[in-house]
């Protein structure tokens, strides 16, 4: 029995059926893989002259944390029927217009904050735009997201002059560099905001409303639901996490690339959304399912790095192990299975059954 109660396995078959579990199974047996490869490759240790941990699993948390504030803002725009293919865009505007500002106003922290807030301003600005091109003006989400994120990359040149802009700020360079705890302060961050978005749509209506809206939006209009509104603010929330994630990125090297920061960023976000669980038709949703999609992500392109996979072959090795789990997850592939280990055991206990009688 399980500590609630529920027999071991019930608790079990409820696990399997959920569909993050066999993205945790991938994050294991992906890092078996490496460990075989290297014995000391899971190995943490503490550096006292930076009072930081160092790791491979240090790094992975540190590269999930831009992947996971983009899923999340995803999550919740797919659970509407809809899509944001601007998040990898919206980074680096966001990453631009905070590097110009610090590069004219100096290295104080107060100059800081207000870099934070200009990127987090403009990426939920961006993402009422997109919200409303979809909402208020009819188009289509992947019309509208797609050219957004045409626009978002020209945006970040303008404000940049079309250059790569360097700044020198030691606060805003700790939101991506810094420790707390030994702990990356960037994989801090995304976990706090991952719990609070997920407690926030669970623990209110908010989250029913959302699956409402995705799962059929006239009889949600019909029972009350502010579409319009609702969308208003997935829309403003992918912005917004789309632009943390845009500091994160820049923040690490305090320089932002206009043409490479963030960019294919919107497939890992959807991916990762996908493996969690939720569905790209719309409705359920799961925040947690896309955290660990986001780890997933991230666990893979270390793997592949660290295995010597070459450039050319990396998207095609990414999507064998993508396939692989989405196949695992499906249900129908899973009953094909559980139906022809039925027959098995069927014909294996015949013979057994003749010899009884």
């Amino acid at each position: 029995m399980s500590p609630d109660g529920t027999p071991r396995s019930s608790a079990l078959r409820e696990l399997i059926r959920r569909p993050y579990f066999w993205g945790l199974i991938a994050i294991g047996l992906l890092l078996a893989v490496n460990t075989l490869k290297d014995p000391g490759y899971l190995a943490v240790s503490y550096n006292e002259t930076t009072g930081s941990l160092v790791g491979n699993l240090i790094d992975i948390l540190r590269a999930a944390a831009p992947i996971a504030m983009i899923s999340v803002g995803m999550c919740l725009v797919i659970a509407t029927a809809g899509i944001d293919l601007s998040v990898g865009s919206l980074m680096a505007v966001s990453g631009a217009i905070a590097m110009e500002f610090l590069a004219s106003a100096g290295p104080s922290p107060a100059a800081a904050a207000a870099a934070l807030g200009l990127a987090l301003l403009l990426g939920a600005a961006l993402g009422a735009v997109n919200a409303v091109l979809i909402s208020v003006v009819g188009l289509q989400p992947f019309i509208s997201t797609l050219v957004m994120m045409l626009a978002g990359r020209g945006l970040a040149k303008v404000i940049t002059g079309g250059q790569n802009t360097t700044a020198s700020n030691e606060t805003f360079r700790w939101l991506a560099n810094g420790y707390v705890l030994g702990i990356p302060v960037v994989s801090v961050l995304a976990v706090l905001i991952v719990i609070a978005v997920g407690l926030l749509v669970r623990r209110s209506a908010l989250g029913l409303m959302i699956e409402a809206v995705g799962m059929d939006p006239r009889a949600a209009r019909l029972a009350g639901v502010n579409r319009r509104g609702l969308l208003f603010a997935v829309y403003i929330a992918s912005g917004t996490l789309a632009a943390v994630a845009g500091v994160f990125s820049t923040a690490s090297v305090m320089t932002v690339d206009v043409s490479n920061t963030g960019y294919q960023l919107e497939m890992d976000a959807i991916l990762a959304v996908v493996i969690g669980g939720t569905s790209l038709a719309g409705g359920k949703f799961n925040i947690t399912g896309a955290a660990i999609g986001a780890l997933l992500i991230a666990t893979l392109d270390k793997t592949v790095v660290f295995l010597g996979v070459s450039s050319s072959a990396t998207p095609a090795f990414k999507a064998i192990v993508i396939i692989a789990l989405c196949l695992l997850q499906s249900p129908r592939v899973r009953a094909l299975f559980r139906a022809r280990r039925s027959r098995s055991a069927g014909t294996d206990a015949s013979p057994k059954e003749a010899v009884a009688a």
